[in-house]
């Protein structure tokens, strides 16, 4: 089987990679030359566990190549990016209607077209659907197209893709069927048929369920934080109970979808959807309720304070994936409030980023954004050697335990400093 997939980001590549792996041929397109290349040099430009490893093997046995161009094929999935339409909050479709168009040259009788992409209910029967019957395919008779979203974890994409469930809603049954066989080369988990609508809405609900829960984690931190209450010490004694899972407050909500999906079904049905955009508000403020304690923190415990430390801009630990990161609202809000900003992130290459020392060389406080593992055991003894004053913000509730000389806040005793 030949397989064109359309996207070689943080999905696409490691859709390709297994594919390869399990003796398809498959073409990555992507519309990024400098990546196209590097991808033929078997050189992978994201970080993901596996992925390096898998790409550089695909290429040297011949079983993947990029290309700018889609080929003929026997499979197509389209793993583009699918952001919100700011004015009203609606899936914006534009790069999954441009790829479903890049393909229509090459397609033929018989090819199975997969959207991978994230997309809003009834978008592959409304939009997607007569891209191709407008060319003259007949939909579950001559081509069979089906919405098969993602459901993995960033840092454990590879292994996820293989063993989680997958779900696969067709136009039709028999869309459904022969999508369902192509995963079928590489998935372990169970996969369920369905129609394309429930799927979508099925995948927006799993983002948003969990937004939704973040979102009362934050919450409650910023009551915790109000009225003088240990937030993570409610959250730790509520978790004992067996019908309880609160989950933990952090910066804000980031990444390509948990901060997006839930749009796409508040966009759909606004007068009724109110939990859900009462969420994304909440975690859309959490930037804000940063910034606004990292200055009351520093007025309280150096009233001389120029430079903090940001520890993390990835939205996710041990990854390389800023998407969507809440870490750039607060940078953007501190560097505007008149703090010199030393960004500081091993997982991320920048050149305006700081390696540990030069962060924290004669900085009033280290804000830490992001759980990367570095970041849970920290060098304190460099630590006081370098800032100014010892002074910790973890706002992802990371660090458990500090020497003497360092103050450690987080949304457990943050009403402590925050009046």
């Amino acid at each position: 089987m030949k397989i064109c997939i359309v996207g070689q980001g943080y999905i696409g590549l490691p859709t390709a990679a297994l594919f390869a792996k399990n003796g398809c041929e498959v073409l990555g397109v992507d519309v990024n030359e400098e990546i196209v290349d590097k991808l033929n040099q078997g050189i992978a430009h994201i970080e993901e566990p596996g992925i390096t490893e898998a790409i550089s093997n695909a290429v040297e046995k011949g079983h993947y190549h990029a290309s700018l161009k889609p080929e003929e094929a026997d499979t197509f999935i389209i793993t583009v990016p699918t952001p919100y339409v700011k004015e009203d909050l609606s899936c914006d479709l534009s790069y999954v209607i441009s790829a479903c168009q890049s393909i229509l040259p090459v397609l033929k009788k018989g090819n199975v077209v997969i959207i991978e992409s994230t997309i809003a209910p009834m978008s592959t029967d409304e939009i997607i659907k007569p891209i191709f019957e407008n060319e003259g395919f007949a939909i579950g008779e001559d081509l069979f197209l089906a919405h098969c979203p993602e459901r993995v974890l960033p840092g454990q994409i590879m292994e996820e893709l293989v063993n989680n469930n997958r779900i696969v809603g067709g136009i039709t049954e028999e869309c459904s069927r022969k999508a369902a066989d192509v995963y079928r080369t590489f998935v372990e988990g169970e996969i369920i048929e369905t129609e394309a609508k429930t799927a979508e809405l099925s995948k927006c609900m799993e983002n948003t369920f969990r937004d939704v829960n973040i979102a009362l984690a934050n919450e409650l931190a910023k009551i915790g934080a109000e009225i003088g209450v240990n937030a993570l010490d409610v959250i730790e004694m509520a978790n004992k109970h067996p019908r309880v899972n609160i989950h933990s407050p952090g910066p804000g909500v980031g990444g390509h979808c948990l901060a997006i999906d839930p749009y796409f079904i508040y966009a759909k049905a606004p007068e009724t959807a109110k939990i859900i955009k009462l969420a994304r508000d909440t975690n859309n403020s959490m930037p804000g309720f940063v910034i606004e304690n990292t200055g009351k923190i520093l007025s309280k415990l150096d009233a001389d304070a120029e430079k903090i430390s940001v520890f993390g801009v990835a939205y996710k630990g041990n990854t390389d994936d800023a998407r969507e990161s809440p870490a750039f609202e607060i940078i953007t809000g501190l560097k505007a409030a008149g703090y010199e900003i030393a960004i500081h992130d091993p997982h991320l290459d920048n050149p305006d980023y700081f390696d540990f020392d030069e962060a924290t060389k004669d900085s009033s406080l280290v804000l830490i954004l992001t759980d990367h593992d570095q970041f849970k055991n920290l060098d304190y003894e460099r630590l006081s050697e370098n800032m100014k004053t010892g002074i910790i913000f973890d706002t992802k509730n990371i660090i458990k335990e500090v020497p003497d000389e360092i103050t450690l806040i987080n949304y457990g005793n943050l009403y402590k400093y925050n009046k």
